[in-house]
């Protein structure tokens, strides 16, 4: 376990980030053509339902992956090997228990809450998401298990298998229901349940994976799990509880987003379909294209929990806050140029992506310019939230999610009913949400945990250095397009020039110690860069 906790804690995140990188650019492959075939009214519809499935996802199981590889490895850094197949059994019995809860009431409960979200055909997408929340919770116990083991891999490889099949089934469905309903009202909401069937047979394809190679590691072990003891219930609840409230204060500034503009809407007269085709807008594509380089983060951060959590149990902490500032470091000299990038290319980003979605095109491309800074703020809010759950101040997420969530609503009710700004409004939330909760966050490790920011290497030098990869990669787009270059080779030029400046540019001037460059992934390649042997 030692190994785990110190040298291959940014491996492990590697890994997970590529795979979460990859599901994320698969998943552009079939959003793109499947937002195409939908329409605004489609993707308004769709988007809607999987807010609320989310809510209902994070309520019932999101929070058991972290909470169980957090135990698990805290239990195993001390040799409890007892105690963490307990953690184990428990674990799947609260998963099955919240799984079915959160079934019954999407599958019982579609049809008030399209009367309640004002989104007519939303019940049908949101009744084939209803098993999905119990597939996704026995799920995230199985990925909990093994990555508490310090083994990345198995979550890594469902994550893949689960998005390729998501894919294939989303894309065939929603083109089939959508045909088969062409010219009727429902079309749209058709077509959005066909593009759910999707998400419901991948997460089916990861679970049967996962069951298989825990099956294979049971039987090599030949031992039956013991039942859990009362200590570990109330470890577990301990633990889970807080984790389950800061996620789902997280999603619920989503959808009380999609809550509160289609009533502001509504009651400023805008028509239903054109209120959906503007949340389509948002949620399918700016809030994709910003969610992209933050699942990076995401991965690096479920990859950094049991490590934190093992070092502090073993109270090596120095050690664990060396780890989480070199992570936190990675995911801030990633995040930064992305946000940048997204703004500057955003123009040709959507013209490439999408072609058949031009009633808002225009609109779209400034969205992503204006609000490209959220990929920033959430990528620094997950981190420390990771952060501060693996040392052991579980519940100070949550409560620091509570109060941005709650400054959140006021604002965007202030902003949708008292202004004009319309969709806009939801761009201004989306940034200064997980800004507040960074803020929060990073006051609280100092507080807490006695962090201490290196704000020059995280921060400045890393948006010093994506200026003028901006200005480089603005300025290929633009002189491709004087060219007549077609746009997508204009922007695959402009993406390739950006990351051949700024990397090396930032590794020359120093943002990371010969220490740090030692640990990165691909550390070899990143030394020679740097000018280092």
């Amino acid at each position: 376990m030692k190994k785990h906790s110190t040298d291959s804690v940014l491996v492990q995140g590697g890994i997970l980030a590529m795979a979460g990188l990859l599901t994320k650019l698969l998943g552009f492959l079939y959003r793109i053509p499947m937002a195409n075939m939908l329409g605004e009214q489609g993707n308004g519809i769709y988007s809607v339902a999987f807010s609320i499935y989310n809510i209902a996802l994070t309520l019932s199981s999101y929070s058991l992956p972290a909470a169980v590889s957090k135990l698990i490895s805290e239990r195993l850094g001390r040799g409890e090997r007892r105690a963490a197949a307990q953690v184990f059994r428990a674990a799947m019995l609260f998963a099955l228990l919240g799984g079915l809860a959160a079934f019954a009431v999407l599958f019982f409960g579609a049809g008030a809450l399209e009367t309640f979200y004002r989104r007519s055909g939303l019940a049908r997408p949101l009744r084939v998401l209803a098993p999905t929340t119990l597939v996704v919770a026995l799920l995230g116990v199985l990925r909990g298990w093994f990555q508490g083991r310090g083994n990345m891999g198995p979550t890594a490889v469902s994550q893949i298998l689960e998005q390729v099949v998501n894919v294939a089934v989303s894309l065939v469905a929603a083109w089939q229901l959508t045909r088969l309903h062409a010219g009727t009202a429902d079309a749209a909401s058709y077509g959005a349940a066909g593009g759910t069937l999707g998400t419901l047979a991948g997460a089916a394809a990861a679970l049967l994976f996962m069951l298989l190679l825990w099956n294979l590691a049971k039987s090599r072990r030949r031992r039956a799990l013991p039942a859990p003891e009362p200590m570990i219930w109330r470890a577990l609840l301990l633990t889970c509880i807080p984790m389950l409230l800061s996620q789902t204060i997280y999603q619920l500034g989503a959808t009380v987003d999609d809550l509160l503009f289609g009533r502001a809407m509504e009651a400023q007269g805008m028509a239903d379909t054109a209120a959906a085709a503007l949340q389509g807008v948002y949620n399918s594509q700016y809030n994709q294209m910003t969610t992209l380089p933050v699942a990076i983060t995401t991965a690096m951060a479920a990859a950094l929990l049991p490590g934190i959590a093992l070092l502090w149990s073993q109270g090596r902490r120095q050690e664990a806050m060396s780890k989480a500032r070199t992570v936190i470091k990675l995911n801030m000299a990633l995040a930064i140029p992305a946000a940048v990038g997204l703004a500057v290319l955003a123009g040709p980003i959507m013209d490439v992506l999408f072609p058949r979605l031009d009633t808002y095109r225009d609109l779209a491309a400034a969205m992503l310019e204006a609000g490209s800074a959220a990929v920033v703020f959430y990528a620094l809010s997950t981190i420390t939230a990771s952060v501060l759950q693996g040392s052991g101040h579980v519940h100070r997420p949550a409560a620091n999610a509570a109060a941005a969530l709650i400054l959140h609503t006021v604002l965007m009710a202030v902003l949708l009913w008292r202004t004009e700004l319309g969709v806009w409004a939801l761009i201004v939330g989306n940034v200064t949400f997980p800004l507040t909760l960074a803020l929060l966050n990073c006051h609280a490790m100092g507080k807490l945990l006695g962090y201490r920011w290196e704000a020059a290497r995280t921060f400045v030098l890393p948006c010093l250095v994506s200026v003028p990869m901006g200005l480089a990669a603005w300025g290929v787009s633009r002189g491709a397009a004087a060219l007549s270059l077609p746009t997508s080779v204009g922007l695959v030029l402009a993406v390739a020039v950006a990351v051949g400046l700024y990397l090396p540019l930032l590794l020359r001037l120093g943002c990371f110690s010969p220490a740090e460059l030692r640990e990165l992934p691909m550390s070899r390649l990143f030394r020679r860069l740097a000018g280092r042997r």
